[in-house]
């Protein structure tokens, strides 16, 4: 038994010195090991640097998935240049096929489980080109799950200090305040549903006048020295009105009773003067009736006792005009008889 026992030591400790020599020869450290049963990279792997906020208990040989299907590892977690990021190294297999902006996301493959980086196709973009050797995965491209840390401590929160607790209180107090008028809320509700239901028919119109107040407020930003010049050159008007505001109110109330004046002269006189438009009324139909004839006479009026073609004859301060004297007729007329 006892040269058992010393033959077993033995045997431990030439292992434990061939692990101790295979160590120090071929890795620098234990996450250097391969480990048993790990992912094919194949003949031609490629590396892939990722960039996260927080990789939390991510490690070397963790992982490294797409569609949940093992496609490389984890060779290296390190501290970013910038000191405020980490920057983790992926080996895949050289048969992956992924695109150039593909994403990177930290993932528990249950609550107890391991982590992993799960590499996947942008989601709300188009993908382009091909992930390929050296390639960097930037922090806008990253991201980590929730930790069920998270969701537990998330949810003490909400328990303990959130507003569960505040969620009695608040159906009590709408008991109260509701308690008897049921009729009044179903009504307030079915006013506020044929509101908004409005509201929805009108969308268009309601959207045309808020891209209109746009435009006029853009028109406005466009003009705003103008609108300063304006109004700062309206002050002193605006100063003179102030001081003559009695004044102009005084002339307002003035016309204000003129005017009272006026309808009350104007009620008090129709009357009369409804009398004088109908006493008229013949004398206006008789000049109607006259036509053109009393245009006719005021021709003649004017150039009597020559009828108007006498005008013609006037040139500046003289008048043409031809006389016939019949010289008999005139020696009869001054006794001669001759």
């Amino acid at each position: 038994m006892a040269a058992k026992r010393r033959t077993g030591r033995v045997l431990a400790v030439a292992l434990l010195a061939a692990l101790t020599a295979a160590c120090g020869t071929t890795a620098d450290s234990v996450y250097d090991l391969p480990l048993p049963g790990g992912v094919a990279l194949g003949d031609h792997p490629y590396r892939v640097t990722a960039s996260f906020t927080n990789v939390l208990d991510l490690v070397p040989q963790s992982g490294v998935k797409v569609n949940d299907v093992a496609v490389g590892r984890v060779a290296k977690v390190e501290l970013a240049p910038d000191g405020r990021s980490a920057q983790v190294i992926l080996e895949l297999n050289g048969d992956v096929q992924l695109p150039a902006n593909a994403v990177a996301r930290v993932r528990q493959s249950s609550i107890l489980g391991e982590k992993f980086v799960d590499l996947a196709p942008p989601g709300d973009a188009t993908p382009v080109g091909r992930l390929t050797d050296g390639a960097v995965i930037p922090l806008n491209r990253s991201s980590l799950a929730p930790e069920i840390e998270e969701v537990f401590g998330a949810l003490s929160l909400l328990l303990n200090g959130g507003g569960v607790a505040q969620i009695q209180t608040i159906t009590r107090e709408l008991n109260h305040a509701l308690g008897g008028k049921e009729s009044a809320a179903r009504s307030l509700v079915e006013n506020l549903n044929t509101f908004v239901g409005g509201l929805d028919e009108h969308k268009a119109e309601i959207t045309r006048a808020l891209d209109s107040v746009n435009k006029l407020s853009a028109t406005l930003a466009q003009h705003t020295g103008e609108i300063n010049a304006t109004l700062t050159d309206l002050t002193p008007g605006i100063g003179v009105l102030a001081e003559q505001r009695e004044a102009l109110t005084g002339m307002l109330n003035s016309l204000a009773n003129l005017t009272n004046v006026a309808v009350d002269t104007v009620n008090k006189s129709k009357d009369d003067l409804v009398a004088d438009l109908r006493a008229l009324e013949p004398t206006l139909r008789k000049l109607a009736d006259s036509g053109s004839a009393l245009p006719q006479a005021m021709e003649m009026l004017l150039t009597f006792p020559f009828p108007d073609s006498a005008l013609d004859a006037i040139r500046g301060d003289y008048l043409n005009g031809f006389v016939h004297l019949d010289t008999r007729t005139a020696g009869a007329l001054m006794g001669g008889g001759r």
